[in-house]
């Protein structure tokens, strides 16, 4: 009897033991599961955090978020007499098509006829022809405009060929003495005078690389003193 009642309080022993391992493990698991649980949230939290500052971040830096590929002086370039556009009225292909700016400042539109456009953008050009077409000749256009090509540039003085020269994005004064085939011998080459156009006056600047040409520019090429 002793001996059987021995047994038991040891089986029970073993029994109290085995679940007390069983807890601490179940513990620790618990533990590790909420410590895991924890993290999960901690991380996620972060991310939902985080994450506008990194896509604000990347929509500034990558070229997929910068403005439609537009001609980089078409927004904001005021049209004068040389410069060619493009008019698209949207659903009307026979008034669609190439203009040129003339030496009144004016283009010649069909239907409306001579419509304003020295001193314009070619956002406010666009606005005009709609006004005219809405003027008793469609209910509802819709007009875009656009630079096909801008008014030339002027090169003088000395280089080697003279002239009116077209102009191109982004080219820089130096180039455009490359155009004109380059210095005389007598050329100053440090320094040249340019007048903007629909400007008076020129000034002298230093000639650099960084030194663009704008449309209709007058560059003059001084000889230098010996």
């Amino acid at each position: 009897m002793h001996h059987g009642a021995g047994w038991a309080s040891g089986s029970t022993g073993t029994i109290i033991l085995h679940c007390g391992i069983k807890n601490a493990i179940y513990g620790k698991r618990l533990n590790y599961l909420e410590d895991t649980a924890l993290r999960i949230h901690v991380a996620a939290l972060l991310l939902l955090l985080l994450s506008p500052v990194q896509v604000f971040a990347q929509d500034a830096a990558s070229p997929a978020a910068a403005a439609p590929a537009v001609h980089s002086l078409n927004l904001v370039y005021v049209l004068g007499a040389g410069d060619k556009v493009h008019v698209t009225v949207y659903g009307e292909p026979d008034l669609s098509g190439d203009f040129a700016v003339n030496g009144t400042g004016d283009i010649s539109f069909p239907l409306i006829g001579d419509v304003h456009a020295a001193g314009l953008t070619v956002t406010d050009l666009g606005a005009s022809v709609q006004d005219h077409l809405k003027a008793g000749y469609l209910v509802d256009p819709k007009v875009s405009v656009e630079i096909t090509s801008f008014r030339p540039y002027y090169i003088m003085g000395e280089v080697a060929k003279t002239g009116e020269y077209p102009y191109s994005d982004g080219l820089n004064v130096i180039n455009a003495i490359a155009r004109a085939e380059g210095f005389t011998y007598r050329a100053q080459k440090k320094r040249v005078f340019i007048k903007h156009f629909g400007e008076t006056n020129e000034v002298e600047v230093p000639l650099t690389n960084d030194l663009l040409v704008m449309p209709g520019d007058t560059i003059r090429i001084s000889e230098r003193h010996w």
